[in-house]
């Protein structure tokens, strides 16, 4: 399922940082900034209730001024957020009314016909409240009288905005097959592999003036089984694109890692494995998704001086929180190599996606502790009373224990990696969650 993405549009100075921050709560202090991105927070995973979803800051709408390159540059990021956006929250200050600039802004946001609420901010008094209906004449629904800097009214939007969304369901372009999103860098040459692998061109068409790249849907039948390919725009390393449109194809990127299966992250040989390369990776294990590493142009290998055994120890030490990512070393200009990809992501798909028996779960977790029992702390000690694979896809393992807070990291670890010597799982990440008994 794909994250929605819910922009928050508006003129400056109407609150819209502080709204972003308050709907990303905590998850500020420990969720990386987009790649991509100025030094500016753009876009942060945030969650509401039981939503997750991607919330996008953007540039305020000014008045009109005299340069008209400057205004047509603020009005094509604006149009690129609306375009990528599954809803708008429009914000305006109640304290100033209704100006040229929320007329501006507000005209945009009707063209596209998205899901809009109106979210009046700075509400923070009784007498305020009564100044939003003002805003009736933007034309974009009902005002919610919001706080952004005092926390009132927020769930009341969120809910809202949420109430105006339809199902997140899966594209009619994936049903019944298998997403594969090709990720990495720009000019790692993604592109050229997305149509070595499906033998035709695809151009990128947007309707909004000035965009890069979008993510492109392409289905294919492999030998009878159907395989979506989402083809990504690059990400570069954070603060290396200029501000404004580029920045929200990251967006998307990321977005399409989150809605794949399988993520395929291409690296180019003549670079090798750089910091970005790795910050995509951690996108990848992230959002719990099996992956397979490709090495693209291995077709100069030779003039570089690389080694195949030597690249792929390389890659492995690099990639370590991807336990044994498969490697496939390609040359998408010559054509080498895709021919071993497609099987590859079917096998990686196969591991993310396989159940195992509750009978074969339970040996290998008991004779795990049989082996290397579990350590107490003083006169407490924990107990595993049982573990079933609860879920695939990623595959889920959950555990019934007594004192499961003093199971520590280390011990985890040491379960999760009898369960992969026992039953694989290649390229997939694992989950292990751990419950009290009912009766405790």
């Amino acid at each position: 399922m794909a994250l929605p993405v819910v922009a928050i549009i508006g003129r400056p100075n109407v609150g819209k940082s502080t709204l972003f921050n308050r709907l990303a709560g905590r998850r500020i202090a420990i969720v990386s900034d987009i790649p991509g991105t100025t030094r500016d927070r753009v876009s942060i995973d945030a969650e509401w209730g039981r939503h997750r979803y991607l919330v996008v800051d953007t540039a305020g709408v000014e008045d009109r001024p005299h340069d008209d390159l400057m205004w047509d540059d603020i009005k094509a990021q604006v149009e690129v957020a609306i375009y990528q956006a599954d809803a708008i929250i429009f914000a305006v200050d109640v304290n100033d009314g209704v100006t040229d600039a929320d007329q501006d802004a507000a005209d945009m946001v009707r063209r596209a016909g998205k899901p809009t609420v109106l979210a009046a901010n700075k509400a923070d008094t009784l007498a305020r409240e009564d100044m939003i209906h003002e805003f009736y004449a933007l034309g974009l629904g009902e005002p919610m009288p919001i706080s952004a800097y005092h926390d009132t009214g927020i769930g009341d939007l969120m809910q809202q905005v949420f109430g105006q969304l339809p199902p997140f369901e899966d594209e009619p372009i994936g049903q019944n097959s298998i997403r594969v999103s090709i990720a990495g860098r720009p000019n790692a040459g993604k592109s050229a592999l997305f149509n070595a692998i499906t033998g035709e061109e695809r151009a990128v068409v947007s309707p909004v003036a000035g965009t890069t790249r979008d993510t492109v849907d392409s289905l294919y039948d492999y030998e009878g089984t159907r395989i979506t390919f989402l083809d990504t725009a690059g990400l570069r390393r954070r603060g290396s694109v200029e501000s404004g449109i580029e920045k929200y194809s990251a967006i998307r990127t990321l977005g399409a890692i989150e809605r794949c299966y399988v993520a395929v992250l291409v690296l180019d040989a003549t670079e090798f494995v750089t910091a970005q390369d790795q910050h995509i990776g951690g996108y990848i294990d992230d959002a719990s998704r099996a992956a397979v590493v490709v090495v693209n142009k291995w077709d100069l290998a030779e003039e570089l001086g690389l080694d195949k055994a030597e690249a792929a120890e390389a890659v492995r030490n690099r990639f370590k929180f991807i336990p044994d990512v498969p490697i496939v070393f390609t040359s998408a200009l010559k054509g080498w190599g895709v021919e071993t990809l497609l099987p590859t992501i079917l096998d990686v798909y196969a591991e993310f996606s396989k159940q195992m028996p509750r009978a074969e779960v339970s040996r290998v977790i008991f004779d795990a502790m049989g082996d290397n029992p579990l350590p107490g702390i003083g006169t407490r000690r924990p107990r595993i009373y049982r573990c079933i694979q609860s879920r695939t896809s990623p595959p889920t393992f959950l555990f019934t224990a007594r004192n499961p807070e003093l199971i520590h990291f280390s011990y985890r670890r040491y379960l999760e990696n009898r369960l992969r010597e026992q039953f694989g799982f290649m390229g997939s990440p694992m989950r292990l969650t751990f419950q009290t008994r009912d009766d405790e």
